[in-house]
């Protein structure tokens, strides 16, 4: 079976959040320590349209989200309004069948048309698939945060890639 992928919308939402706090709970993959609720989920949502810069799309099976990827503002300065940070989730189940891939292509395909010039991740590493994803679609390693991130009773570092887009 192969995922359909399409734009995010607000019934999306609960799918989003169990994915998203599942990696806030299991994984340091994430540097939100507790799980959020719908309400604080909602802004974020908000923040992506069907159209511009900043942007969501899911990957759907038979009626349910298996993972997701968007493009948000890297800093709030008007300097930084044509490059975007992406990020990337897939539902735990769905690990391993290169849901990423799909996801990125569309998301890509959306910012090419929409005049992004940069990309950048901020990847919490060990993360070997994320890294193997980013990659393969052309970031490359700008550099490491060392232990600027402390989870589960452990500093982590955070790797940061980019990619050209124009």
């Amino acid at each position: 079976m192969t995922a359909s992928i399409r734009p995010a919308g607000a019934a999306d939402l609960p799918r989003l959040l169990d994915i998203y706090n599942h990696y806030v709970v299991n994984t340091a993959i994430t540097f939100d320590i507790d799980p959020l609720t719908i309400d604080e989920r909602r802004g974020w949502l908000a923040q992506f349209s069907d159209s511009g810069r900043h942007r969501l799309f899911v990957a759907e099976e038979d009626g349910s989200v298996f993972g997701y990827a968007g493009s948000t503002r890297v800093r709030p300065k008007a300097a930084y309004d044509q490059s975007v940070e992406t990020t990337i989730y897939v539902a735990p189940e769905a690990v391993g069948r290169r849901l990423g891939d799909p996801l990125y292509s569309a998301l890509f395909d959306a910012l090419g048309r929409e005049g992004v010039h940069v990309a950048v991740a901020a990847i919490a590493v060990p993360n070997p698939a994320s890294v193997a994803l980013h990659e393969r679609f052309g970031f490359t390693l700008l550099g490491v945060m060392h232990e600027v991130g402390r989870k589960f009773d452990r500093y982590w570092d955070v790797a940061w890639y980019e990619k050209l887009l124009s």
